[in-house]
């Protein structure tokens, strides 16, 4: 008789426990919602990258920005939003690991909020190459 291994053990009870279908779907959407409502309750990074995605849509409507814009600008928010999600949940991950301060925890802190950072960075050029132009016509038009 063949010996089941670990992982094929662990599987099959894994496989029992899970449940398909609509609830279980209608569920994992609450608990993507209540992670993005809790990082907006309580991450700063995330409410000033909230009021750069209102800025951006308030700016695409006033300049009317072509669609292929809209997709490039949604693309890049969209991006840093999950990020600055990720890293949320790194350094929520990092401090139910230990409560020390430990090289390794601030590596990866640091490396989480360096990811975020760099997005940032990415989007404000992107928007530059996006918005710009709509800026120098109106600047054009005024002087």
């Amino acid at each position: 008789m063949k010996q089941e291994s670990k992982d094929e053990k662990e599987k099959f009870v894994r496989e029992k426990v899970k449940v398909y279908g609509p609830m279980r779907f209608i569920k994992s959407i609450k608990y993507s919602l209540d992670g993005l409502f809790y990082a907006y309750r309580y991450e700063q990074s995330l409410w000033i990258h909230g009021c750069a995605v209102l800025l951006a849509v308030i700016l695409g409507i006033i300049f009317q920005i072509k669609l292929s814009e809209w997709a490039i600008i949604f693309i890049a928010l969209g991006i840093i939003l999950a990020l600055e999600l990720i890293n949320t949940a790194i350094e929520a991950a990092v401090d139910l690991t230990t409560t020390e301060i430990h090289p390794l925890a601030k590596v990866a802190k640091d490396c989480g909020s360096a990811a975020s950072f760099v997005m940032s960075i990415v989007s404000v050029v992107i928007s530059l190459f996006v918005f710009g132009p709509y800026f120098l016509d109106v600047f054009d038009k005024l002087f």
